[in-house]
């Protein structure tokens, strides 16, 4: 067998099967089901074409929910699958999705009890969609069917028609990898996702992000001073939390017209910064300026002043520049 469940077969399950199948407590999807999908580990249940109208399917693991009093059969394909699809409407496109199937004669009308890779035929419309699933089928991919395809007529163009349906599980307590369906509600508070940037957790109402991306914020210069200083962009910071404690950052860079003459005192800001982008205490950082390093001063006020050096010139880098905000 290349398709394998376990607790499901009535002749009992194998020691290899046991060994195959991804067994343990799954990620839950409520108080007696868990959350059905691929588990992650290299490219699993990957599809690829391989003629005219057919397409494979690579071997890899997932959990296959049934109902609720049916439960979840951990699945393992251990060699690749192919699957033929049938030609194409005459008239219309429609979308076949590539299923993993239990078929368990205890629940259904099957009269079969076994696990397969199998098509699921969708209806030839002029604005197709995906078909219904039955009970105990995880979508793994969607497939284009365009109208009058068949192996006569060249087939199907597997880089435009297949679309990725995995989605992932993981045990309980772990991080569920991305995939297709990232939108799905949390199980429960405490439970974490990968968003694929970072990690959100469930706190019983949403999805909350650990680090939330903050945008930049660009400033207002004080008289005599330009952005984009020795080609460094527009002035901009933003507020970020690392490990707790509150950071400023600022990117860009300003210039002025007089080497060597800094305008408005070294005071760059037209406007100071937000009380909460403000520090503490006086933090004073070495910033690259005019080909010489000079010193730059984030006061407890929200200016940011330049401190002049010997040899400065026209310019001064931000970029890069990091400071703590608490004492």
């Amino acid at each position: 067998m290349t398709v394998r469940a376990a607790w499901l077969l009535p002749n009992g399950q194998t020691r290899e099967d046991t060994r195959l199948a991804p067994l343990g407590t799954m990620a839950p999807d409520s108080a007696m089901t868990s959350r059905d999908g691929v588990i992650a580990g290299g490219n699993p249940l990957n599809a690829t074409g391989v003629a005219a109208m057919q397409l494979q399917i690579a071997t890899g693991r997932a959990l296959v929910q049934g109902t609720a009093a049916q439960g979840a059969y951990p699945v393992a394909v251990t060699s690749p699958e192919s699957l033929t699809l049938a030609d194409g409407h005459a008239q219309f496109a429609r979308i076949d999705s590539v299923v993993l199937r239990v078929l368990d004669a205890l629940y259904d009308t099957s009269e079969q009890t076994l696990a397969r890779v199998e098509i699921i035929q969708g209806e030839p419309l002029a604005t197709p969609v995906a078909p219904t699933l039955p009970p105990a089928a995880l979508r793994l991919w969607d497939v284009t069917v365009p109208a009058g395809a068949s192996a006569g007529t060249g087939g199907i163009t597997w880089a435009s028609a297949l679309a990725d349906r995995r989605h992932y599980t993981a045990a309980y307590g772990g991080i569920i990898p991305r995939g297709w369906g990232l939108s799905f509600t949390g199980s429960y508070p405490g439970q974490y996702r990968d968003n694929g940037t970072g990690l959100d957790r469930w706190d019983g109402a949403a999805w909350q992000p650990l680090e939330p991306s903050v945008g930049w914020t660009a400033v207002s210069l004080a008289s005599g001073y330009t952005n984009n200083g020795n080609a460094q962009g527009t002035v901009r910071y933003r507020r970020i939390t690392i490990a707790g404690v509150p950071f400023m950052q600022l990117r860009g860079g300003v210039s002025w017209a007089t080497s060597g003459t800094l305008p408005n005192s070294g005071n760059i800001l037209a406007a100071v910064l937000p009380a909460n982008c403000r520090p503490a205490l006086l933090t004073s950082l070495p910033i690259a300026a005019g080909g010489v390093d000079i010193k730059l001063d984030a006061q407890t006020g929200g200016q940011l002043r330049l401190i002049s050096s010997t040899g400065l010139t026209t310019w001064a880098a931000l970029s890069g520049v990091q400071y703590p905000l608490d004492s």
